[in-house]
């Protein structure tokens, strides 16, 4: 299924979107790619890591936002992971492949409506491998699949893992694609309310600060939008709707800032 997203008259700049990693945070890019549409933001370029992949992917391919959005609302974990006896994880998103190619057909990066890339983790090398070309499905899949969680990838003689540990909000990617002007999406804030949890609770704020700041791709974009998702559930999916809602109120704030810089 591949339709059309009718973005509007494109100014002089080439607009590019980073759509950050989060988990079910990443229902906030929902929310926030609504937002731009209605402010006829177009955009050129999308670049996606982990949970930025699916959605990016989804938007590259042409599919509306409410129809993601009602996607996001139907989804839970069976959707994408089963467990799996292997060395190398707990569970598969094999399910995660499959499902994508049952929604959009067996896509490669050529036949989107946007031009998209995905970013991922060379697990052997601790490399960043950017894939833009051949199989949609298997590249987000890569790009989605946590070392030592998720089953690794084997992808053009490179076996990948979630990019967010490399690239988690995939500026550098989109500006490589050509991007003039990008907009970057983060929804990884880290949490400052695990109190109950002792000492535990500043090992996993390290966590989300070292995650977010991963090719430190938030900070050079030209406009970073981050919804306020402090405590926010990673997991949950029953917390869709609220996510979403947070992540087009947080981009609504800068819809004025880039109509300015883009001349809109």
């Amino acid at each position: 299924m591949v339709v059309t997203n009718g973005t509007s008259p494109h100014p002089c700049k080439k607009v590019g979107l980073a759509l950050g990693g989060g988990a079910i945070r990443g229902f906030a890019h929902v929310g926030a790619l609504w937002e731009l549409e209605q402010a006829h933001i177009p955009v050129d370029y999308i670049a996606g890591t982990s949970v930025g992949s699916i959605i990016g992917a989804l938007y590259a391919a042409g599919v509306p936002v409410p129809l993601i959005r009602e996607l996001s609302g139907q989804m839970n974990w069976s959707f994408f992971a089963q467990p799996t006896l292997s060395r190398e994880g707990l569970v598969s998103f094999e399910k995660l492949e499959r499902w994508l190619i049952h929604m959009l057909g067996d896509l490669h990066f050529e036949d989107l409506a946007i031009p998209f890339a995905v970013s991922t983790l060379d697990v052997d090398t601790g490399e960043e491998v950017v894939i833009n070309s051949g199989p949609l499905a298997r590249a987000v899949r890569a790009s989605c699949s946590v070392p030592g969680i998720v089953t690794p990838v084997w992808h053009n003689g490179h076996l990948l893992g979630d990019g967010g540990i490399i690239n988690n909000v995939p500026v550098s990617v989109v500006r490589q694609m050509g991007a003039d002007y990008v907009i970057a999406i983060d929804v990884f804030q880290e949490s400052h309310a695990r109190h109950r949890l002792g000492p535990l609770n500043r090992g996993l704020e390290a966590i989300e600060i070292m995650i977010r700041g991963s090719g430190s791709g938030w900070r050079t974009a030209d406009c970073v939008i981050v919804p306020k998702l402090s405590g926010k559930t990673y997991v949950r999916f029953s917390k869709g709707n609220e996510l979403m809602n947070l992540g087009a109120a947080a981009t609504a704030e800068k819809i004025p800032m880039i109509q300015a810089d883009l001349g809109l």
